[in-house]
């Protein structure tokens, strides 16, 4: 079998490129192949298995949407990362409802310490979704949603007078929330906003129907924390569309569980010091996304924390966090079965790299987990997806 998957691994097609595969036995731990597998890779989105695993540890089975505390006749509001409040996914408005009993609120929001980008992300990507602002108390995702319903429909619809009916390279100017959507589209943008403690305050006054004002400083005083969605479904979804906006915020979440500070490395070095002080290949971990190409993982290590979340987690909840091969998410397309679903992993791709990280059920009835990672090709990533399809179903049919 070995030789099997290393004739699959010597492709022509892989020639150029650096390729990993680290492949073990989950009941027993046993290795049963490994390439590279010590070596340091850019893991793209595999990143998320990382934030997904701090997540799980960190922050509670429901997700934290904001704290607060009551002083004379002042209802002091402070973020917690929650990225759900009127989001266009979630749609939730737990902290819409709970506001709504109260008057004299001020907003704190000077507990966000990190920059709105991560280290290393392209400066040209501001206009897209995937690479949306990183904020302390996000409002409607922290996008502005446009499609043409009855007649254009813009949300939140502050942004109605910055929408221009134009076909444009850029869908936002760079530095201002200009939006541009052409009259012909028939698609819908979701396009980041600029996000500052003034639009917040503004978005969510106007959502409210109430005057919010800004606070530059948080009492002391034992504060209360309201609770929005399960936690689990803000998980899936960040697996299951590899959604990098609430990757990033689910960082911040985990460090709001460890102080007032709203910054994601501190639950990065957190977890890294504490439930992962095993690791045999420390990463350089510079986002919860992958976003960033100074990210550095090792396929030993992804699996190592893959391990980690089988056996403290139970499968059926663990899987369902994952793309299932052939039938959803970022793999609906890719190792389809007809008899059941063998792939539950993590896809990850920037330009030129590509990886695949997650738990593999053979036709003999084993589970096995692997992290295969592919670096630097110049082919294009079809190519690629195919040759590591071929190599995952020799080890399906042989384990």
């Amino acid at each position: 079998m070995v030789k099997e998957i290393r004739h699959g691994l010597n492709s022509k097609i892989l020639t150029n490129q650096f390729t990993g595969f680290f492949l073990i036995d989950a009941a027993t731990r046993d290795t049963l192949f490994d390439l590279n597998g010590q070596k340091y890779f850019t893991p793209a989105s595999n990143t998320k298995i990382f934030t997904l695993f701090t997540g799980l540890n960190l922050i509670s089975d429901s997700i934290p949407s904001f704290r607060y505390l009551v002083q004379n006749d002042t209802f002091f509001l402070e973020g917690t990362g929650d990225p759900t409040l009127l989001h266009p996914y979630f749609h939730d408005s737990t902290a819409i409802k709970f506001l709504a009993a109260h008057e004299n609120i001020a907003l704190y929001t000077n507990n966000f310490k990190m920059p709105k980008y991560g280290p290393g992300w392209a400066w040209d990507d501001f206009a897209y979704y995937y690479q949306t602002e990183r904020s302390g108390f996000p409002i409607y995702g922290n996008v502005n949603t446009i499609y043409h319903g009855d007649s254009l429909v813009i949300v939140p619809s502050y942004f109605k007078e910055d929408v221009i009916d134009l076909d444009y390279i850029n869908a936002r100017e760079e530095s201002k929330n200009t939006f541009y959507y052409g009259s012909e589209r028939k698609d819908t943008l979701e396009i980041p906003f600029r996000t500052d403690s003034t639009l917040t305050r503004i978005l969510l006054g106007k959502a409210m129907v109430k005057k919010i004002t800004i606070t530059n400083h948080m009492p002391i005083g034992k504060q209360t924390t309201v609770y929005s969605i399960p936690s689990d479904s803000l998980f899936k979804r960040m697996m299951l569309v590899s959604d990098n906006f609430l990757a990033e915020q689910i960082l911040i979440l985990a460090a709001a569980t460890l102080s007032d500070t709203l910054d994601g490395s501190k639950a990065q070095s957190f977890v890294l010091n504490n439930q992962l002080a095993d690791l045999n290949q420390a990463p350089r971990w510079e986002d919860g996304s992958g976003l960033s190409r100074y990210n550095l993982f090792t396929p030993e290590s992804m699996v190592h924390v893959l391990y980690k979340l089988y056996t403290t987690i139970p499968k059926e909840r663990l899987f369902n966090f994952f793309p299932i091969g052939g039938v959803n998410g970022t793999l609906k397309d890719w190792y389809s079965s007809d008899i059941q679903p063998y792939i539950y992993a993590k896809s990850g791709s920037l330009g030129n790299n590509y990886c695949l990280s997650g738990y593999l059920l053979t036709k003999s009835g084993k589970t096995l987990i692997f992290s295969y990672m592919n670096n630097h090709f110049v082919q294009p990533s079809g190519q690629i997806k195919q040759q590591m399809q071929h190599v995952l179903e020799i080890v399906r049919d042989g384990y």
